[in-house]
């Protein structure tokens, strides 16, 4: 009987959350602890890849960690960022975040609707004579690196934050008694382990998100009880609530 979950993401932000929806449905309870946090580089760190941000007309955002992070380098570096700086960001959402830091000209911002970078590519493509950075996290592939050069664009990927365990206090760890635990990235799975080196998951089950989620359980010997998405269920709140409908009625 699944009782007490553990949804290892931050607590959502409103009361609509399908996750309480499921919550008071099923009468179970729903705990938010993220096993993973976001740090940025120190400016040591960052200087060793031997990127100046001046070199560089226009940033390319991805997420609001890395507007965070871009920004906060800047600073410790003590580069004042060119006002004619341009922006392409992957959502509107991710580019009015810039205000925080600057104030910006429409003109000087762009931003796509999908989320994804190959959105933004054919307006990348108009300001081809740009020289583009992106900042990223320490865990990538290359998929943007080959996608700009497959539009002959001028730029260079660089790291500017990490992802990294978010240990468990000694209180949490005492009072672990989750009937469910949820992972959504391969970061969160090293962090139980790193937390509970001989973890024993017997009776509890394991939903994971993405298939580089579920890999890396199954790599640790996990038992995967919950994989999404699937072509039925997109949604990890999806799946969920299927398999309590399934164990629990």
């Amino acid at each position: 009987m699944i009782k007490k979950i553990l949804v290892s993401q931050p607590k959502p932000s409103n009361d609509k959350s399908p996750y309480y929806d499921i919550a008071s449905k099923f009468g179970v309870e729903m705990v938010f602890r993220p096993f993973i946090k976001v740090e940025g580089l120190s400016a040591k760190d960052f200087r060793a890849q031997r990127v100046n941000l001046l070199d560089y007309t226009a940033v390319v955002f991805t997420s609001r960690h890395a507007i965070d992070h871009y920004f906060t380098l800047a600073k410790e570096l003590r580069v004042a960022i060119p006002e004619d700086m341009k922006y392409f960001c992957v959502t509107e959402t991710i580019s009015l975040y810039i205000q925080k830091y600057v104030q910006y000209r429409k003109r000087k911002v762009f931003y796509g609707t999908t989320g994804k970078i190959e959105d933004l590519l054919p307006t990348m493509v108009k300001h081809k004579n740009e020289k583009y950075l992106v900042p990223m996290s320490d865990v990538h592939n290359d998929s943007v690196t080959l996608l700009l050069d497959s539009k002959k664009l001028k730029h260079h990927e660089c790291v500017m934050y990490r992802t990294v365990s978010n240990d468990l206090t000694e209180e949490e760890i005492k009072a672990f008694d989750y009937d469910m635990l949820i992972f959504f990235s391969p970061a969160g799975i090293e962090s139980l382990i790193k937390n509970f080196p001989n973890f024993q998951q017997g009776d509890i089950a394991i939903a994971t998100f993405g298939p580089a989620t579920a890999q890396s359980a199954k790599a640790a010997g996990l038992r995967l009880d919950i994989e999404a998405p699937s072509e039925k269920y997109p949604s990890m709140t999806g799946a969920l609530q299927h398999y309590l409908l399934e164990k629990q009625g």
